[in-house]
């Protein structure tokens, strides 16, 4: 069984930088996909990065693609978001999310089956 725990967020302002960590138990492959997503106020969850464990390729949304890195940590078992130029924009519970589901094939992040997911930190931007 997988287990994913979200930490790291908090209350920043505008133009901070922050990173979210993901720690990873029970992982039984490296062929999983790692993603976060994150939720604002009255919003859709929306996809924000993935990265697959075992090449570390990585996938972003279009929003996302300047300001945020994700990363892994094999020797952790840890999955990282950076956030950079926090905006208002930004606040939103994250959540971390694996897809042991995928074999092989081109991966579709935002119709991927993540199937194991956290709890979710809140990260919070004030202007």
């Amino acid at each position: 069984q997988v287990q994913l725990a979200e930490s790291g967020g908090g209350l920043v302002e505008a133009g901070a930088s922050l990173t979210l960590s993901c720690t990873v138990s029970g992982r039984a492959s490296d062929n999983y996909h790692m993603g976060w997503f994150r939720q604002a106020p009255g919003k859709e969850r929306e996809f924000v990065a993935a990265v697959r464990w075992r090449h570390g390729s990585t996938y972003y949304s279009a929003f996302a693609e300047r300001r945020f890195l994700i990363s892994r940590d094999d020797a952790k078992n840890t999955v990282a978001l950076q956030i950079f130029s926090l905006k208002p924009e930004d606040t939103a519970v994250y959540y971390c999310a694996a897809d042991s589901t995928y074999t092989s094939g081109i991966f579709h992040p935002l119709s991927a089956p993540f199937d194991y997911w956290g709890q979710g930190t809140q990260v919070t931007v004030s202007s």
